[in-house]
């Protein structure tokens, strides 16, 4: 299993940081201000926990050096087209009140 480290590095930049089976790979993540609204419709879900949820989604689907460098997190659903299902599914009830 995985190790995923995240860091907020800007408004909607994260530093993410996957440790897995002793190799380490980093990662320049967007998130685009209408992927969490419009997109996935997680408003109350916070972007850490989306980009986190969202390496764990692609490692089930690609090795770490397989993922891009610096990537936002919408182009996900160009590879995957299930991305958007999948992360509402994850997160639906994450949240809300």
């Amino acid at each position: 299993m995985a190790h995923i480290a995240v860091t907020r590095t800007g408004p909607e930049r994260f530093e993410v940081v996957v440790n897995h089976e002793e190799q380490v790979a980093t990662y320049d993540v967007t998130v685009p201000p209408s992927l969490m609204g419009d997109r996935l419709k997680l408003k109350w879900v916070d972007a850490e926990t989306v980009v986190r949820e969202s390496f764990v989604f692609l490692l089930e689907r690609e090795p770490p050096s397989s993922i891009m460098k610096t990537f936002s997190l919408d182009v996900i659903s160009r590879y995957f087209p299930e991305y958007y299902e999948e992360m509402r599914r994850r997160l639906g009830d994450q949240g809300k009140t």
